[in-house]
């Protein structure tokens, strides 16, 4: 399937694939939905405690990179798990130039070594921040109550409809600790409605650029 590198409204970088017409990240700014969806609305919520983080599409690695950024301001530990069926290559990773557009040159090392780490084995990559990366679908997620937080980051129910439906979301539910939250891009009603079809509490928020509403979920 081909993919290119883009740049999107805020000037980073993000991978289209072409036959989807579909991006990693969104289109009006890549740097910008990863702060105000993932950050802004999820990370956040914790201050001063340890975060087991579960990302639902690991990708390009930018919202791993801007929480590994994020975690010391709010002095968190976090435990960072990011799923991702398909890996993007070194040279994408390179292309993409993430900590140039986020001025953390200083990560750079730390952004590289998120990537070439091996995957299904933990690796510690700065103080408070550690990773550990597995390759599989989504669907092969099987954690009960172990998770703080989840980056719901999948492709748009759009081009994978099957990654939006309620037996993925009843996987998170049973992934998530007691008043776990799950925060995503993604507004569409039957979204919310397999949310809390599952038991999840839901809310409508502002969203990123481009979009009007973006939702997030709570474990009661």
């Amino acid at each position: 399937m081909k993919r290119k590198i883009i740049t999107t409204g805020d000037g980073s970088k993000t991978i289209q694939i072409e036959d989807w017409d579909e991006q990693y990240h969104s289109k009006h700014g890549a740097v910008q939905e990863a702060y105000h969806v993932f950050v802004e609305h999820g990370l956040r919520l914790f201050q001063n405690e340890e975060v087991k983080l579960l990302e639902i599409g690991f990708g390009t690695g930018l919202n791993a990179l801007i929480t590994l950024m994020e975690a010391p301001k709010q002095q968190l530990i976090v435990d960072y798990v990011g799923v991702e069926a398909f890996p993007v290559s070194m040279e994408e990773v390179g292309a993409l130039d993430y900590c140039q557009q986020l001025e953390a040159k200083v990560h750079q090392d730390d952004f590289q070594k998120m990537h070439s780490s091996p995957w299904e084995e933990t690796v510690t990559i700065s103080p408070d921040f550690s990773l550990l990366k597995q390759q599989k679908d989504f669907n092969e997620i099987n954690d009960q109550s172990f998770f703080n937080l989840i980056y719901f980051d999948a492709f748009g129910a759009r081009v994978q409809p099957e990654l939006w439906t309620e037996g993925i979301f009843l996987k998170m539910h049973q992934a998530l600790q007691q008043n776990g939250v799950l925060v995503t891009y993604a507004a569409k009603g039957s979204v919310r409605r397999a949310m809390q079809a599952v038991g999840f509490t839901v809310e409508r928020l502002p969203g990123p650029p481009g979009k009007r509403e973006m939702l997030r979920a709570k474990k009661l």
